[in-house]
């Protein structure tokens, strides 16, 4: 069987570039994370490197499947300069080593809280995950392996957490869209949700 992480790793450099820097970090009983960074003009893009070595299992399953299962890595873009973004490495990290840590299954429209702020004097403290596909392909993998899902994430702030919370994520991102949110501001505040 494929070792996943260099395909993977080939997949974001063939979609992103070349990464200019790169963090890892280790979590007691969790396989190591690595957080790469990608300059694009003003954007700046982390992805997390790691989190589909092995695929999420159900946390209600008696036994883990090894090899089948849902797979995917994260990727955040922000404005580049705006805020010390780079201390979102670690909480990055520790988004991605979820599904080790707590058996979750992170999927599009779920909520991921750091319980801090992303990065210093930053507004949000969690983020939405958005849909597969837009900014880099699924990575398909040999059978009977799930494809690797490259999964976007939304910086919230509290305010915009709980009412995703009461309203679903489809009303959150109608909201923003609405109000033209430019979601990559690293300081942008919340959206109206009157």
């Amino acid at each position: 069987m494929a070792d996943v992480l260099p395909l993977v790793e080939a997949r974001l450099t063939t979609a992103l570039g070349e990464p200019d820097a790169r963090a890892a970090v280790t979590f007691l009983g969790t396989d190591r994370i690595e957080v790469l960074r990608f300059q694009e003009g003003d954007v700046v893009r982390y992805a997390t490197l790691g989190m589909s070595l092995h695929p999420m299992a159900d946390p209600t399953a008696v036994l883990a499947d090894p090899v089948k299962g849902p797979r995917a890595e994260l990727v955040l873009s922000v404005r580049a300069g705006l805020a010390d973004t780079d201390k979102v490495l670690r909480p990055l990290a520790v988004l991605a080593a979820t599904p080790q840590v707590e058996g979750l299954v992170v999927t599009p429209g779920a909520s991921l809280d750091v319980g801090e702020p992303l990065w210093p004097g930053a507004p949000f403290t969690s983020v939405l995950v958005g849909e597969p596909g837009g900014l880099v392909e699924d990575l398909e993998l040999d059978a009977p392996m799930d494809p690797v899902r490259f999964l976007p994430l939304l910086p919230m702030t509290p305010n915009e957490a709980a009412w995703k919370r009461v309203h679903g994520a489809q009303a959150l991102q109608e909201r923003w869209l609405g109000h033209g949110t430019d979601l990559r501001d690293p300081a942008r505040g919340s959206v109206p949700l009157g």
